[in-house]
């Protein structure tokens, strides 16, 4: 079964706390999504493999280690996702960025595939899959589905608040695929939003309704 690390530090769950409340506007929303998606990312790069090189200080010749491994893409679920994409670039600017349209039908709750573009080597690189909520897990396993379907094998799922509802499907869906979140919420409500949540994060991000 996969991992979910739930993260605990400080300025993670200082800022969510903006994130969620109402009368945060769609500006300052943005730039909190984006800053939390940084603290984020120090953790979800953890395990980055390294390799030794050589180098030239001012005062000497040294061994000094450099990120090797698979390349990394990153891969958020439109729309929502792509206000994280920005935070985790800061830290990995060399990561190309796949992009997967989904979108829930509010009858059936299923996911709805409407566009997607992904780098030609997805299958080479070590993917971070983002969307800001974990609701149902529809979205995150249908477009965990597609990228497998495309060659993809080593991934992790970030987000920023998730169900345990959510969760525990995206586990069955994917057991392989590791689940990073700043903090787990309490319930789904009758129409599949998160309890307390924040709301719509698209519509808070775009200051659309």
């Amino acid at each position: 079964m996969s991992k979910v690390i739930e993260m605990n530090h400080p300025l993670i769950k200082h800022k969510l706390t903006f994130i969620r409340d109402i009368n945060t506007g769609s500006k300052e929303f943005r730039e909190l999504v984006s800053e939390l998606s940084m603290l984020m990312g120090y953790e979800v790069t953890r395990d980055l493999e390294l390799e030794e090189i050589e180098i030239d200080t001012p005062v000497t010749t040294m061994k000094a280690q450099v990120i090797a491994g698979k390349k990394v893409g990153i891969v958020p679920i439109l729309r929502a996702g792509l206000g994280m994409v920005d935070g985790m670039l800061s830290l990995i600017p060399a990561a190309k960025v796949g992009h997967i349209g989904l979108y829930r039908d509010p009858e059936t709750l299923k996911s709805v595939e409407y566009y997607c573009k992904l780098p030609q080597d997805i299958g080479e690189r070590s993917l971070i899959v983002l969307d800001p909520m974990l609701a149902t897990g529809v979205s995150a396993i249908s477009a965990i589905d597609l990228l497998k379907g495309r060659g993809a094998s080593h991934m992790k799922f970030v987000c920023l608040i998730a169900a345990p509802e959510g969760i525990k499907a995206l586990q069955e869906a994917h057991p392989d695929v590791d689940i990073y979140v700043a903090n787990i919420d309490e319930k789904l409500d009758e129409h599949a939003y998160i309890v307390p949540g924040l709301g719509d994060a698209g519509d808070r991000l775009f200051g659309t309704k």
